[in-house]
């Protein structure tokens, strides 16, 4: 118990407010001590053959990875620190604390650690067929995901996201959930991965201010505005995803039918009575109409202008299993140019309704990674309403 207890103080500590650059860069052979959790360095290099090109998966933002096999078979994925990025080690100490009690069919599984020196290493369960991304916006690789794959994809997207939302250790926000960092082994289960800027959450916390990191197409409006996070940030994110795996189409680079992104698209087909109109031509010969129907209106749910409309990852699983016309009437998107922000009412605990006024607010930067500083300080209400004007347009400021 006191080893547990002592664990999860050291887990905790880098992410309060005072921890100074020491506590923030906690010993990650400490760690893998307390976790039983280590992996000798010759290991990695025999299973990595020295850490060879031809083993080379890719080039994270804190080093790149590699492919090994070790002696009892298992095949493993060897992350590695670039000792010259400061930013990049953050990121790789963030994932090894957080990952290091996380345990999650959905979810990435973190098999042990490596401190060789100035060397530092995560090893990682290897997964067969690689991230979401490079099979769904490939058309070549398209097909290989029918709807009832697409389907499980997004339920276990679901249940990992309800896990670290509300069932591990302590409530994380993974704060850039998207296609690449949805990971498919090789029986088709998603499992979420790369937790670089995951944040954990305190109970007592509704929300904090934060700097912006995500990126562009995936995060939710009064994030990228307002620095604003909360677990429906998340859900924002998850939104995107399941209206991406149905279409086909990146949200990010979208450009169809005079619309400024996926998200409105969807919503503009949705009003129209055509949701089924968006559907990937590869994967409808597959598809179930009613389960597509019901994932496009939980899409739209879960992208929402206002974050007090949008679900909770609990009750997006217990509506996919639903059937069309039981779920709630979807509101506008939201996304960075146009984002309807609740206004607070002085005595909230007389009236319990709130004054609302239509904002429009300036573009976002065009690159895949968007940072900036915020100072957001409205709270949630305490009891979420529906938006009785919603479904109004809102003015709509095009991208400079």
């Amino acid at each position: 118990m006191t080893k547990s207890k002592g664990f999860l103080q050291n887990l905790i500590r880098p992410f309060l407010p005072n921890s100074g650059r020491g506590q923030r860069e906690e010993d990650l052979e400490q760690i893998a001590a307390q976790e039983q959790k280590q992996f000798q360095f010759e290991i990695l290099v025999a299973a990595t053959k020295n850490f060879h090109d031809s083993t080379k998966l890719g080039e994270g933002g804190f080093g790149p990875v590699f492919k090994g096999r070790l002696s009892d078979g298992r095949e493993i994925a060897v992350k590695k620190l670039a000792q010259y990025s400061r930013q990049g080690k953050k990121e790789f100490m963030t994932e090894a604390k957080l990952l290091a009690r996380v345990q999650h069919r959905n979810v990435v599984n973190l098999l042990g650690y490596c401190v060789h020196g100035q060397e530092k290493l995560l090893v990682y369960e290897y997964v067969a067929n690689e991230s979401l991304d490079k099979i769904l916006f490939k058309s070549d690789r398209r097909n290989l995901l029918n709807w009832d794959r697409r389907h499980d994809i997004i339920m276990g997207l679901a249940k990992g996201l309800l896990y670290l939302h509300e069932d591990a250790h302590s409530c994380i926000i993974h704060r850039d959930i998207k296609a690449s960092n949805v990971l498919l082994d090789d029986k088709w289960v998603p499992k979420i991965a790369d937790f670089g800027m995951a944040r954990l959450f305190a109970e007592d916390e509704t929300h904090v201010n934060t700097r912006v990191a995500g990126t562009n197409g995936y995060m939710a409006p009064e994030y990228v505005m307002h620095g604003r996070l909360t677990v429906k940030a998340d859900v924002f994110s998850f939104g995107v995803v399941v209206l991406e795996l149905i279409s086909g189409k990146k949200n990010s680079t979208f450009n169809q039918d005079d619309c400024p992104n996926l998200l409105e698209w969807a919503y503009k087909l949705y009003k129209k009575g055509k949701s089924l109109d968006m559907m990937d031509d590869s994967m409808a010969p597959s598809a179930n109409p009613d389960q597509v129907a019901v994932c496009i209106q939980i899409g739209l749910l879960c992208t929402q202008s206002e974050p007090q409309l949008r679900p909770n990852m609990r009750r997006v699983v217990v509506m996919l299993s639903r059937k069309p016309g039981t779920l709630d009437e979807p509101t506008r998107p939201g996304y960075p140019g146009r984002y309807r922000r609740t206004r607070k009412t002085n005595n909230l605990s007389t009236s319990g309704t709130s004054g609302e006024s239509s904002r429009s607010f300036g573009s976002t930067t065009n690159t895949n990674m968007a940072t900036a500083t915020a100072t957001a300080t409205t709270l949630i209400p305490p009891s979420p309403r529906a938006d009785p004007h919603g479904k109004r347009p809102m003015e709509y400021k095009p991208d400079s």
